[in-house]
This record gives structure tokens, sequence and C-alpha cells, in this order.
């Protein structure tokens, strides 16, 4: 290419040559620009996976563009002149959209979050790496013959021969492949996500088990492209199953268990659930284990086999409310009628206590120190804590029955002395502290 460009520098043909390419790059450009803001419009109403990698899809759109106009003016300018700088302009062109591309894609399998992957960096670097050596051997007109030269080294691997072009290529066709059946994983996943129609457990299961379809049927491609025989991982699968029957028994039991609870709908993200004492609320349901977050902020790791062969309580599986009690005692002398009525008012006001059903005071029964009354009352979202609702009507209870001077009574007992009262104590009794009922008089 550069002895071509060489035999072109200085004559007429050159400079028709650099218009051309100026003109078809300013086309590009417009086009290109007018593609990123009508994207850019579309990406605003679209959540974070999809809007993530959409720098490098943009930076792509401009050398993608250019390279088609390129090869467009070069099919047509190719029979009146030569195209020496159109040949050489075309290979970064299409070099450097295509790795833009590949960030493109790698980003949306590796980063869905947003985040940098680790293997993110990783693909980005090698891509390049691969990319601009191509670039190289192609405009320096070298390419058939390190081709020629890889597909003369052999070595065997196993049984099977081999040659370095037909391993690179191999290899090179399974990172395209799991790369595209990655990126369809996700684009699946991501439309799934957003279906309004369908249980958010089964989003997951379908989600989960059609990503790995996809890898699955990208494995068989591309070993199938290599030339592999696939035939073989038939025994291969029967080896493994034998081995997951013996040694594997709890993690398949676990992933087994897992896709049960995801099928089934027992238990929902969000669910606060009780088992073996530990007592949560359920962020995240995996194929293997499930994280229960608990009321002290810590996450615990509960293997899905014990959520099905343990009892597990679910607290918030079907109704969101809680009933609720709080007790209290009034001395006999109180007018009941009226303390009840207060009861019902010490509901009013707080928060998350639902008037429909109304709270509604009982008479409980008659203790041995006063008339005990008992409050019920209905708590809206229960599963998230009743403790400080219940605290806020209790507080309310006190400060109206000691506004309305209704008296809540304490224990009190009557002891009788059978008998001399010389012969039972025959000796003094030193008080070493004050009685409590002492106490409260004296202040």
């Amino acid at each position: 290419m550069f002895g071509d460009l060489a035999r072109d520098f200085g004559q007429p043909v050159m400079l028709w040559q650099v218009g051309v390419l100026l003109v078809t790059l300013a086309i590009a450009w417009l086009v290109a620009r007018l593609l990123r803001r009508t994207l850019d419009l579309r990406r605003q109403t679209r959540y974070q996976t999809l809007r993530f990698g959409a720098e490098s899809l943009n930076r792509a759109f401009f050398p993608l563009i250019g390279a088609a106009l390129v090869w467009l003016a070069q099919a047509i300018t190719g029979q009146f002149m030569h195209t020496a700088l159109l040949d050489l302009a075309l290979v970064p062109l299409f070099g450097i959209g295509l790795i833009y591309i590949v960030f493109f894609f790698a980003r949306r399998v590796f980063s869905q979050d947003g985040a940098n992957h680790p293997w993110l960096f990783l693909v980005e670097k090698i891509v390049s790496l691969v990319v601009w050596i191509g670039m190289v051997l192609t405009v320096m007109g070298i390419q058939d013959d390190v081709i020629t030269w890889m597909g003369s080294v052999r070595f065997r691997v196993a049984n099977a021969h081999m040659t370095l072009l037909s391993l690179t290529t191999g290899l090179l066709w399974v990172c395209v492949t799991m790369i595209v059946a990655m990126w369809l994983g996700a684009t699946f996943e991501d439309r799934l996500m957003r279906s309004k129609t369908l249980d958010a457990n089964l989003k997951v299961v379908v989600a989960r088990v059609g990503r790995a379809a996809f890898v699955l049927a990208a494995i068989l491609i591309s070993l199938s492209l290599v030339g592999i025989d696939i035939t073989v991982l038939g025994v291969f699968g029967g080896a493994l199953g034998v081995g997951l029957g013996f040694g594997l028994q709890k993690i398949a039991s676990n992933y087994v268990s897992g896709f049960i609870i995801l099928i089934d709908r027992s238990l929902r993200i969000g669910d606060t659930i009780n088992v073996s004492g530990l007592q949560g609320m359920v962020t995240q349901i995996r194929t293997r284990y499930t994280v229960v977050r608990g009321l002290d902020g810590i996450e615990t790791l509960i293997p899905n086999e014990k959520l099905i062969t343990d009892v597990v309580q679910n607290q918030s599986s079907y109704l969101t409310r809680g009933y609720a009690k709080a007790a209290v005692q009034v001395a006999y002398s109180t007018d009941v009628e009226r303390a009840m009525a207060l009861l019902a008012d010490a509901a009013q006001g707080v928060a998350r206590v639902l008037q429909e059903p109304a709270p509604t005071p009982y008479l409980v029964g008659f203790g041995p120190d006063g008339i005990n009354l008992e409050l019920g009352f209905w708590i809206e979202d229960a599963a998230t804590g009743t403790s400080g609702v219940r605290s806020a009507v209790n507080r309310n209870i006190w400060r109206l029955f000691s506004e309305h001077d209704i008296a809540i009574p304490f224990a009190q007992r009557e002891v009788r002395i059978v008998g001399n009262v010389s012969d039972a104590m025959p000796q003094a009794v030193t008080m070493t502290a004050p009685a409590a009922n002492q106490a409260d008089s004296a202040h």
C-alpha cells in the first residue's frame, strides 16, 4: 500500500483521492452525529444496563460509516483512477470501528451494572492488540505471508494434528461465539426483566435458563467449528452425572432446590421469613443459596436445600398487615367505659396503625390486682417490624391515663400471721433497706 501511495504521490490523481476522502469522511461525521443524537434520546428512557457502553458504540459510528462510504467511493472511482489512498484509509477506519464494536459488546456482557469488571479490561486489551497487529500486517502487505507461515507450523495435540493457524482460528471462533452468546443472554434477560406480566421469580428462572442455553449452544457451535467431535461429550456427560450423584450431592441438591423455590414461588424477594431462629428479609434468591438480611443488617447465606427441608415461616407471603395487642390493667375503682374509650384514642394518629378495621378495646378479665384491658389493632407492613408501633401506642396509653387520673395498680399482697406474735417472731427483725411502698410514700 505504501508503494502504491508513493507512486500516486505528486500526481493529480492524489488530489482527487484526497477530495473524495474528505467528502466521504464529512458525510460519515454528519450521519454519525445524527445517529448519536437519535440513540441518546432513546437511551434516556432506558435503564442503566442499556446505557452502559453507549460511549463505545457512539465512537464506532464514525469509523464504520466512514469505512462503508470510503469502500463505496473506492468501488465507484476505481474504474477511472488509482485508489491507493482510499485503500490505505479503509484499514484504520474498519479496524478502529471493529475495536469499538467489540468494546460495546464486552461491556454489555461483563459489566451489566455499569461497574468495571476485571475481565472487561483484559478483553479490551487483547482485542486492541490483535486488531492493531492485523492492521499493521495489512498495511505492510505481508498478511498473506504470515497466514501461510502459520499454516506451515504443525504440531500434535493428543490424537489431533493441528497447525498454528487452525489453533488461532479455533480460539478466535470460541471467543466470538461465547461473547455473542453472553450478549444474547444479557439482552434476553434485559427484555425479560422489563416484562410486567410475568412473576418476578419466573423472570429469574427463565433468564437463567435462557443464558445457560445460549452458553451451551455457543460451546457446541464453537467446538464444531474448531473440528472437535461433540459426540464424545456424551461420555463426559455420563461421567459428570455420576460425579454429581456421588461427590456433589449437596451442591446439586442446593441447585435443584433453588429452581424449585423460584418455580413454585414459595418465597419472593422482599418476603420476611423465619428459618431456624433466623428472621430477616429475602434480598436475593440465587441458584445455590438465598440471601437473608437480618434485623441487625447482617446478611446470611442460607443453602436452598435448608429452605426446602426445614420449616420456614413466611411472615409476608399473603398479608402485608399484622395484628398487634397492647395489654394494660386498671384499678377496680376506675370507670371502665372511659378507660376503654381512652384506649381506642391511644391508637389514633400513630403511623402505620390502620383505621379499617378500627382499633378495638376489650375487657379481657378480672385479675387479682385490677381489671385487665386490651387494645387490638392492625399494623400496615407488619413484616418490616411492629415494636416501634406498639411502643408508640403504649406511650399514648400512659399519657392519656395520666391526664385523666386513671391509675394502673401495682401488685398488693396481704400477709397474715397465724398464732402468737411473740412465738412467731422470737427475735427482732432488722430491715436492711426500706420497703418499696415505704420509699414511695416517703417521696
